[in-house]
């Protein structure tokens, strides 16, 4: 089997937009298994990479988890606020030092040791985005503040504590539909390290 770089061939690229990020259209030939070419186009959204992470708590059996508005779940037909794993961009950052950063605004948790669990690509049939997937073990005295966000960013989140069995149970019962945050939970309560 030739490599992807022999079986893909860009055309053109076209900027549709570079508003909030950066939308392009691509036409490309594209070598199938069949050995004929084909021309394909297609759009892709780069918004860049992203980091998250499951803070949790063996003695307490729980994680810290937050609640904020997702506008395009509400034009989805969801009421738009999800429970999810603190989360960010990487903004060309290395992803330890960026997740280590993102968890201390969005939670008010300041994390010395993460552990990286895997990397995925969640939308690679039009976002370019791939996520550092991270856990780590947090302490009361951890938290240096209440968390939130950052207001100029346009951020406002409610920062949660929950039983790791409660987590699961609302991931069965719908409160928690974010893929990300799913998979973290998931790898959690593979890994045999909570009650």
């Amino acid at each position: 089997m030739t490599s992807s770089h022999d079986r893909v061939r860009i055309i053109d690229t076209i900027t549709l937009s570079d508003n909030w990020y950066i939308l392009r259209k691509y036409v490309f030939d594209y070598l199938r298994s069949d050995g004929t070419w084909q021309r394909q186009e297609r759009e892709a959204y780069d918004r860049g990479n992203g980091a998250v992470i499951l803070l949790y708590n063996r003695s307490k059996n729980s994680v810290i988890l937050i609640r904020q508005f997702r506008f395009p779940t509400f034009i989805n037909g969801h009421d738009g606020f999800l429970i999810e794993a603190a989360a960010g961009l990487l903004e060309e950052k290395d992803p330890v030092s960026r997740i280590k950063a993102e968890a201390e605004e969005e939670t008010g948790f300041h994390i010395t040791e993460v552990e990286k669990v895997f990397e995925a690509f969640m939308s690679p049939g039009s976002v370019t985005e791939k996520l550092y997937f991270f856990i780590a073990e947090y302490q009361d005295n951890n938290r240096l503040n209440q968390g939130g966000g950052l207001k100029e960013e346009g951020e406002d989140v409610e920062v949660l504590e929950m039983k790791f069995d409660d987590a699961l149970a609302a991931i069965r019962n719908g409160d928690i539909i974010d893929g990300k945050t799913i998979m973290l939970l998931q790898y959690l309560a593979l890994s045999g390290r909570m009650k």
